[in-house]
């Protein structure tokens, strides 16, 4: 189901409970809510669509994936970036990582850990910056 887009910025600005295997309808509406915005967003968290759960979905690179729980264990390579937002108007500079090794959990909820690069990284930062509850 697509979702509405969240810009309460109260409730962005919470950070985001642990997902479950019980979260797995969100994850799909967040999946699918990303998709119908392809036109201008590569990337959502679910307290985009209104859950506060530590969910991200994202375009890498051509194939859409969906993370469970995700966490930045390795960052090298700093650069300045300027990133937009469904759920704020505008752009802002922030600081990212051009590589990052990432601990997750897959849809059966098993854990992975994968390192990414580029846009992909950058996209895989903002969201996790959405579910610390931090807005840039």
């Amino acid at each position: 189901m697509i979702r509405d887009i969240c810009k309460d910025l109260l409730f962005l600005r919470r950070k985001s409970e642990l997902a479950t295997p019980d979260d797995l309808p969100i994850a799909a509406d967040l999946l699918e809510t990303l998709m119908a915005h392809a036109d201008g967003c590569v990337g959502m968290a679910a307290n985009m669509i209104g859950v506060s759960k530590r969910i991200i979905a994202f375009d890498d690179e051509g194939t859409y994936r969906v993370l469970f729980n995700p966490e930045i264990v390795k960052k090298s390579g700093s650069y300045e970036a300027e990133e937009g937002c469904l759920s704020l108007s505008g752009t802002r500079k922030t600081k990212r990582w051009k590589n990052i090794k990432v601990k997750y959990q897959d849809e059966q909820f098993r854990e992975r850990f994968k390192t990414w690069t580029g846009l992909s990284a950058q996209i895989i930062q903002h969201e996790i910056d959405h579910c610390e509850g931090i807005i840039i």
